[in-house]
């Protein structure tokens, strides 16, 4: 028969290890989380802009007020050029100062 302190060195390892158990399934409930969290927000970013350019198919909305926006706000090139907007230089961007990502 195991003495005391065998059989509490057991449990204590045990224990150990199902709470090394609970903290890898809560890291994993957290990256889920996180991952449908992005999802949502990228599949909200994707509608937004499908609203706004059917409007501006339709002639709801002034093209010319899209591009305007876009050309205050983008600052990427390769973002800038999707919309057929100029380069940005540095200087540019230090005048109008920070801008909200979109």
């Amino acid at each position: 028969m195991a003495t005391i302190d065998e059989r509490i060195a057991t449990l204590e390892a045990k224990l150990k290890q199902e709470k090394a158990r609970k903290q890898l399934i809560e890291a994993r409930k957290r990256a889920a989380e996180s991952k449908l969290k992005r999802s949502q927000d990228t599949r909200r970013k994707i509608l937004v802009g499908a609203a706004i350019l059917a409007k501006v198919e339709r002639d709801e909305w002034p093209e010319a007020k899209l591009l305007a926006l876009l050309d205050a706000t983008l600052t990427r090139s390769d973002d800038r050029a999707l919309f057929g907007l100029p380069l940005r230089t540095e200087s540019d961007q230090a005048q109008e100062g920070p801008k909200s990502p979109l």
